[in-house]
């Protein structure tokens, strides 16, 4: 996945150090009830789409963004699903990032869905009961999704 201008920065002092960094996932919905998916490039996987926001960048517009970016889809946002901080991962070079992950509700409004960019090797819509192998952490948000529960969060402890 393309590395932004802003962490490669960041990379320049901070080494392969722990970054802490907020992400962005879109659970996108077309009008007949189907999620969008990226087969992703760097690993052959089907997955959610996503992102990180830029500085100064709205978490809902990023989601936006990334979407069209990397499908063609042009998309609204419906309702914030989960927020999230994930485990730490460590990237091939090195790198640690640790990411606070704001997922999204959205809903297709036009585009067609193709590959859009370097970062899919192809791009689709799915029925929901007929998903690919999609990790846990697509699975789990797909289903948050779709449901009318409030925005999940990880409880704290009782007061």
């Amino acid at each position: 996945m393309a590395t932004p201008d802003f962490i490669r920065d960041l990379r320049a002092s901070a080494g392969h150090q722990l970054l802490w960094l907020p992400g962005v996932t879109a659970v996108v919905f077309d009008d007949e009830g189907r999620v969008l998916l990226g087969r992703r490039s760097d690993n052959g996987r089907w997955s959610l789409i996503g992102g990180i926001p830029e500085p100064g960048e709205q978490p809902a517009a990023c989601a936006v963004r990334e979407v069209e970016e990397e499908t063609a889809v042009q998309c609204v946002v419906e309702r914030l699903v989960l927020v999230q901080a994930l485990k730490p991962v460590t990237y091939d070079n090195g790198d640690v990032c640790q990411f606070m992950d704001i997922t999204f509700r959205c809903r297709a409004v036009g585009g067609e869905a193709r590959v859009n960019d370097d970062e899919s090797l192809e791009v689709g819509w799915f029925e929901v009961d007929a998903l690919p192998d999609i990790k846990e952490f697509g699975q789990t948000r797909v289903k948050q999704a779709l449901s009318d529960a409030p925005t999940w969060f990880q409880p704290t402890g009782s007061f």
